[in-house]
């Protein structure tokens, strides 16, 4: 399987482990989306580390993905981008808009917590 989706409390781990082509990245997305409602999932985070290109397309799917996780009630974090995907992007002028980033899987974990964490009552 070209990428695996793992449950891990409240948020889903999914980790693209090879180059997906334009409808595989579709499909991904619409069947991540979907587990997200089925599970109630609070937080994402998408693994790329595998990958050696992130094209335009790709990119653009999780944009989109966010915001649709977004209005399904989660937050999304994409973990692993390499220096030389990153620095391509940039100079590409190619960016994943309303996306958190992370380092690796710990530091994803560490950004949906605070993204997900109950804010404190407001002081009197």
């Amino acid at each position: 399987m070209l990428v695996s989706i793992l449950r891990q409390g409240d948020y889903l781990l999914a980790s693209i482990n090879a180059a997906l082509d334009d409808s595989e990245m579709r499909r991904f997305q619409e069947a991540l989306v979907e587990r997200i409602g089925d599970e109630r999932c609070r937080g994402v985070i998408i693994d790329v580390a595998a990958l050696d290109v992130l094209d335009s397309y790709a990119a653009a799917t999780l944009g989109s993905l966010a915001d649709m996780a977004r209005l399904r009630g989660a937050e999304t974090v994409v973990v692993g981008v390499s220096p030389e995907i990153a620095f391509t992007m940039v100079q590409l002028g190619m960016s994943i808009p309303h996306v958190h980033t992370a380092l690796d899987l710990e530091q994803g974990l560490q950004v949906l917590g605070r993204l997900t964490s109950p804010l404190p009552p407001p002081r009197p």
